[in-house]
């Protein structure tokens, strides 16, 4: 893989260091999307970890870009609400932002998670095991050999549709449809899959009479244990509003989509980009589970969490005031150096591989980050078994987005099969 990105980071760090601390705005999408954000967090937590940016087209906010102050704000819901929403870009609409569990403090928060967390218990996940296998085993032979195709619309995607679809208990062949709904909520108008907010919102009108057919459909059924039927039925959501049942559906397809998608591109893109790990895995298939959380925290697929102070609090010696919008950074948090060691390296064997923030902390912990993990270790299980080689032959093309820190698509060869 050619690879012109070291001078682009080269110009990108000059670049930060160059412009007043008081000025630096990591929340811009185009840096995410040439992957060059990381001298403005490498100089944010050397210089000021809490750092207030006045002026942004998010309007201001607060970076809070070490991993232990994220972790500080991430379990301390009490002074930092996700009421209103979870993304530094909130969405207004007419009627204001999608209600949905993560964008909410307790008690109704936990009641909300509680009525679905049953769907990716360690129970469930032990049924789904065997199925997501037969998947992956299918999706991997039916890949082309010695000839280029995109890992993202090939594997990455294709995973983790059907199995969303199958917590959804909505039909196969409508899988894509997640796929894409879980992109243009996160998307940008003009950047590609939608040019304007009225595009948007006419996908939206499609994507809620999906799911509201399926509420209609299970709510007049026997209770079942799919997201759908439980949250139909759950005494706690069945009386839901139908633009709050959307909303949860909404945070399900992106959290059910984003982050395995994006962790599993990833890796393929990691293990390249460090042959002299993808050659450790390859001599030990036991590292698996190792590589798979270092992944994720390599990968950092939700960039960042946003938050809303409820009172004044300090934190690093700064005073977020009431109503301050505040940005725990993630993608940060990952690469601090003084909680994790060499955090800018790819190490598959790390000591404590699971010590890394990209599923947050507390209350709002990812709900699916088992499912996650368990997709990650069973495709990289057969893909072992079947290749001794997975070659990235350009950079990808990664997403517009201060969100969602993920790919486009990314070009691979498969030269030969075990």
């Amino acid at each position: 893989m050619a690879d012109g990105s070291v001078d682009i980071l080269k110009d990108a760090r000059a670049k930060a260091y160059a412009t007043a601390l008081a000025d630096l705005n990591p929340a811009q999408p185009g840096l995410f999307q040439s992957n060059t954000m990381w001298p403005i967090f490498e100089r944010l937590r050397k210089e000021d970890p809490v750092h207030f940016t006045a002026e942004s087209e998010y309007g201001p906010y607060w970076s809070i870009t070490k991993y232990n102050d994220i972790m500080a704000v991430d379990t301390n819901h009490q002074v930092f609400s996700s009421e209103g929403g979870i993304t530094i870009a909130t969405q207004d609409g007419d009627e204001g932002p999608l209600p949905m569990f993560i964008a909410m403090d307790p008690p109704k928060h936990d009641v909300q998670r509680k009525t679905v967390s049953p769907a990716v218990s360690p129970m469930n996940l032990a049924i789904l095991e065997p199925l997501i296998r037969e998947r992956a085993a299918k999706i991997l032979d039916s890949l082309p050999i010695g000839e280029e195709f995109d890992w993202v619309d090939k594997v990455s995607m294709e995973l983790t549709a059907m199995t969303l679809a199958t917590l959804f208990d909505m039909p196969q062949e409508d899988r894509r449809k997640l796929t894409y709904w879980s992109d243009v909520v996160t998307a940008v108008p003009g950047h590609g899959l939608i040019d304007t907010i009225e595009e948007k919102m006419q996908i939206f009108i499609e994507y809620h009479a999906y799911f509201t057919e399926l509420w209609n459909q299970r709510v007049n059924a026997e209770p079942g244990g799919d997201l759908i039927s439980m949250l139909a039925h759950g005494p706690e959501t069945r009386d839901m509003s139908p633009r709050e049942y959307f909303g949860n559906i909404v945070l399900l397809t992106v959290g059910g989509n984003d982050t395995t998608r994006n962790t599993i591109t990833g890796s393929v893109l990691a293990l390249n980009q460090n042959p002299d790990q993808y050659k450790k895995l390859r001599e030990n298939p036991d590292l698996i589970p190792s590589m798979v959380s270092e992944t994720i925290r390599w990968q950092t697929p939700l960039a960042h969490m946003r938050r809303i102070a409820t009172q004044d609090h300090e934190i690093g010696g700064k005073t977020i005031k009431k109503g301050d919008k505040v940005v725990m950074w993630y993608v940060s948090g990952n690469r601090d150096d003084e909680v994790i060691h060499d955090p800018d390296s790819y190490i598959i064997d790390r000591e404590r591989p699971r010590q890394h923030i990209s599923f947050g902390f507390g209350i709002h912990r990812c709900v699916g980050n088992r499912l996650a993990e368990l997709q990650l270790k069973i495709i990289w299980e057969e893909i072992l078994k079947r290749f001794p080689d997975i070659q990235v032959v350009e950079e990808p093309k990664r997403v517009f987005s201060t969100f969602v820190k993920g790919y486009e698509s990314m070009k691979v060869i498969i030269p030969t099969r075990l």
